[in-house]
């Protein structure tokens, strides 16, 4: 089965249409989004393919049962993500989307399949102090609001039924984050770079350095913007995104 083929079957990638480009960036979307998170990407970023993942229970998977945690994502990713792994690949994952993807590497290594040339993590401490997160200590109340204030800077006047079912998708996204754990230290085989956005008030640059044990290559990039800038791909992103081809 040609890649083509497999994503116009495959409900995990969201791609306009297969292209050509030489490279390909595989991106995971933040808690409680999906992969429309990413939807300026294609047009902002021309050097690669993006291929924005879609994660079960959002968007056009609403209908499908929400993943339960991130072990089952990143198991559930594996077999239709190997047809696309014809060429060279990397990673993206924003907040707690960085911890699927990073689990997605895992599983790729374990299993001798290919590896990205980058894992790119932004804005999301590492996987054994994930628990850190503030919005874990969020009652449902304050979630709501969270997500009333995002739509709102996003310049969305969100109505009660964008919340209601954005709301079902973060809770369900918020237990599954809640859940992980990761106890084993493992070293990656892939670079790691990991994205620290000067503005965000959320994750600090410290909180970032614990990333250093998951490869024997790591480095830590300070960018401008604030934590949900990344959805605009601003030019030091796109440059970052694209350097490592």
């Amino acid at each position: 089965m040609t890649s083509g083929s497999t994503t116009a079957t495959s409900p995990w990638f969201v791609r306009p249409r297969p292209t050509e480009h030489p490279a390909r960036i595989f991106c995971f979307p933040f808690s409680g989004s999906g992969a429309s998170a990413f939807s300026a990407w294609p047009a902002a970023i021309d050097d690669v393919e993006v291929c924005p993942v879609q994660f079960p229970g959002r968007e056009n998977r609403m209908a499908e049962p929400h993943y339960g945690t991130y072990e089952n994502l990143a198991a559930g990713l594996i077999e239709p993500l190997v047809p696309l792994l014809d060429r060279p690949f990397a990673f993206f994952g924003h907040c707690a989307g960085a911890l699927p993807a990073f689990e997605t590497v895992v599983r790729l290594a374990e299993q001798g399949l290919p590896q990205p040339d980058r894992l790119f993590v932004s804005g999301q401490s590492a996987p054994h102090e994930a628990s850190r997160d503030r919005m874990l200590t969020m009652s449902e109340s304050e979630l709501r609001t969270e997500l009333e204030t995002f739509l709102r800077g996003r310049g969305i006047q969100p109505r009660q039924d964008m919340i209601d079912m954005g709301m079902a998708v973060l809770l369900s996204d918020h237990a599954a984050a809640g859940e992980y754990r990761r106890a084993e230290s493992v070293v990656l085989p892939c670079p790691i770079v990991v994205l620290h956005w000067r503005d965000d008030s959320d994750v600090s640059l410290d909180d970032l350095e614990g990333w250093r044990q998951y490869s024997d290559s790591v480095e830590i990039r300070v960018v401008d913007g604030g934590h949900y800038d990344f959805m605009n791909a601003p030019e030091e992103l796109r440059e970052l995104l694209t350097s490592w081809r």
